[in-house]
């Protein structure tokens, strides 16, 4: 989105300003995309160059005529295939020219050159222009007084006045690209930055995850046990991993086990190693985990399935920093730090007696509990750019991208699976689409989907039935402004006629309910 108001501090728009009233006796104006003069013209004290312009504006309603003026011409512009016009304005016989900012093919907002006359205008014809200023309540000295003050321009002074307008809105896009250009190169260096000091890959913007990485900076200097909480597939070991890299022991092993997958004699065996001629098959001493990771870090995954036997052993390691292998008499020291993790309601294990309270406290000294995927949905559409480029990076592919309704469907669904399903999604959708550069809705997953379809009701999705009229009305109203918008791409003089509603008031609403296709762009939303 273009910076209006910068535009009155650049030299090379100060100069053409000056030329454009040197030559033409024109004023430069210019509204954004939602068709609001922002030129500073409707300013106390702005300081006029024309003055025909400055008696307007200090009618009654000159600034309503001028906001007219505008809406008008977006609308002239928009039903036009040119970016540039010549339009009558609000006093009959006064004319403008309106020339369209596009960048990219999105409108940004539109520069005016205002007011002259045709060079054919006759006495009588200027009688009139001062008659409809009298009637809008200005006194005729200051009527007669502005009319005459304005240039009259023929076709080839009009012609002059078309491509220097352009040539104005030529400035603002350059320069609107050379700032996107400066942002892009500060987000670039950024991300060099943040990919420099992240947290072992763990990715997310949102204030949760941000909570967390701040929480992960204090603890980088400390020795303390750390317990790790949260659903399947939310990056615990990853926690587990950035802990140990950005600790002290970082130059040493970090080793993980995921206690599930054992019963608790195979568990015994691999976190404690064992003896030669401890059970049948132990041919030879091994050394368990706690052994091999002396001076790193253990990350001991799913805790809460281990038995209350073998918590008593981990209790042990914990307090007094020995264990014995199995089938060994002899105790072995260790010093290891431990970073456990569970994605079980511990308190309540605890409560029926299913977890050591004493094993509790010694690993939860300091305690982490990783959010969902659904609790953080800002994070969705970094973590598919992420796992998208990963992939394609793999395969040595370009880049996909995933379509409008692709995305809709994605961001519906409520992920249980975490980031490590939409790590997987991405990945099937990226072998699937093949060649293909846009990844379209029937490559998903039957379950993303189907999400939401089973039993739907009569009632529009998203209407709150339940509350005040008022309430229910304005989601309505939003639902098909919403709706609208989309179907009509973003054209909101042709969204107005539909809706029986004037262009200013749609644009109101829309402003209302935050609807502006640049902020759905953010979210990924296709224009």
């Amino acid at each position: 989105m273009i910076n209006w108001k910068e535009m009155r501090n650049l030299h090379v728009i100060g100069k053409l300003e000056d030329i454009l009233n040197r030559w033409f006796g024109v004023e430069l104006v210019w509204a954004d995309s939602h068709g609001r003069v922002q030129s500073g013209i409707m300013d106390k004290d702005f300081a006029f160059k024309s003055h025909f312009a400055k008696v307007q504006m200090h009618m009654g309603l000159g600034h309503e005529y001028l906001q007219q003026d505008v809406e008008k011409t977006i609308e002239k512009l928009e039903a036009s295939e040119k970016n540039t016009v010549v339009y009558d304005s609000f006093f009959k016989h006064v004319k403008g020219i309106a020339s369209r900012v596009i960048v990219d093919g999105d409108y940004l907002g539109t520069v005016y050159a205002y007011p002259f006359l045709p060079l054919n205008i006759t006495d009588a014809e200027k009688a009139e222009v001062v008659k409809q200023m009298v009637s809008c309540g200005c006194s005729e000295a200051d009527a007669k007084s502005a009319v005459d003050s304005m240039k009259k321009l023929g076709p080839i002074d009009s012609e002059y006045l078309v491509e220097l307008s352009e040539l104005v809105g030529d400035e603002v896009i350059e320069y609107h690209e050379e700032v996107t250009k400066r942002e892009q190169r500060i987000q670039e260096l950024n991300s060099e930055l943040g990919d420099k000091y992240r947290y072992h890959m763990m990715i997310g913007k949102s204030k949760k995850m941000q909570a967390i990485y701040r929480l992960l900076e204090k603890i980088s200097g400390s020795e303390s046990s750390v317990f790790v909480q949260g659903e399947n597939g939310t990056g615990k070991e990853l926690v587990a991993k950035a802990i140990h890299y950005y600790s002290p022991r970082k130059d040493n092993m970090f080793l993980a086990i995921n206690c599930s997958a054992f019963n608790d004699n195979l568990l015994d065996s691999e976190l404690f190693g064992h003896v030669k001629g401890a059970f049948t098959g132990a041919i030879k001493d091994k050394k368990g985990l706690f052994e091999q990771a002396h001076g790193g870090t253990l990350f001991l995954d799913e805790i809460g399935d281990t038995s209350l036997t073998m918590q008593v052993k981990l209790l042990r390691v914990l307090q007094e920093g020995t264990y014995l292998p199995v089938g060994a008499t002899t105790p072995k020291k260790c010093d290891v730090r431990i970073v456990a993790a569970t994605n079980k309601p511990i308190k309540e294990m605890m409560a029926k007696g299913e977890f050591r309270e004493d094993l509790y406290y010694r690993i939860n000294v300091i305690n982490i509990n990783l959010p969902p995927l659904r609790e953080r949905n800002e994070d969705i559409p970094v973590l598919m750019d992420h796992f998208m480029k990963k992939r394609c990076d793999e395969v040595g592919i370009p880049m996909k991208t995933l379509s409008k309704k692709t995305l809709e469907k994605m961001f519906d669904y409520p992920w249980p699976g975490n980031v490590r399903e939409l790590e997987n999604e991405i990945e099937r959708v990226v072998v699937l689409a093949g060649e293909d550069k846009i990844i379209t809705p029937d490559l998903l997953s039957a379950r993303i989907l189907e999400h939401g379809t089973e039993g739907r009701s009569s009632v529009p999705r998203g209407i709150n039935t339940s509350g005040s009229l008022k309430d229910a009305l304005e989601e309505l109203e939003m639902m098909m402004i919403k709706e609208g918008l989309k179907r009509c791409n973003f054209n909101k003089s042709r969204l107005a006629k539909e809706l029986g509603v004037s262009r200013a008031s749609l644009i109101m609403k829309v402003d209302k309910y935050d609807l502006d296709k640049r902020v759905k762009k953010a979210v990924g939303e296709d224009d």
